[in-house]
């Protein structure tokens, strides 16, 4: 079992940045991709960007790309979202998730754990 526990999220003013923290705990993530998903209200859940724990290899929404970095941090077990330039419309509860492999994991349905979600808010 993976346990993630989303922190770092808050109200801030557009073009303002924020950095989301993932922690995990319950077994290492070597082998996993760890993934960050935001839904606004009313609309589905979408994929923002994902690492792959073993390499750091990561990838992104094209949304997001040249916005947002995730990376992780092995020894502290967290996984971070790095976000520049928001904008109003990237409010939302932003997600953490953990899938086995290190495939192209691009959908909530890929992911088999969830944290809880932190709430971002970007005024205009």
């Amino acid at each position: 079992q993976v346990q993630l526990v989303e922190s770092g999220g808050g109200l801030v003013q557009a073009g303002g940045s924020l950095r989301l923290s993932c922690t995990t705990s319950g077994r290492t993530l070597s082998g996993y991709t760890l993934g960050w998903f935001r839904q606004a209200p009313g609309k589905e859940r979408d994929f923002v960007g994902a690492v792959r724990w073993s390499d750091g290899s990561t990838y992104y929404a094209s949304s997001v790309k040249d916005r947002f970095t995730v990376s992780r941090d092995g020894a502290k077990n967290t996984g971070y979202l790095q976000m520049n330039s928001l904008k109003p419309e990237d409010t939302a509860v932003y997600s953490c998730a953990a899938v086995w492999g290190l495939g192209l994991f691009n959908s909530n349905k890929d992911y088999d754990y969830w944290g809880q979600g932190t709430q971002v808010t970007v005024s205009s």
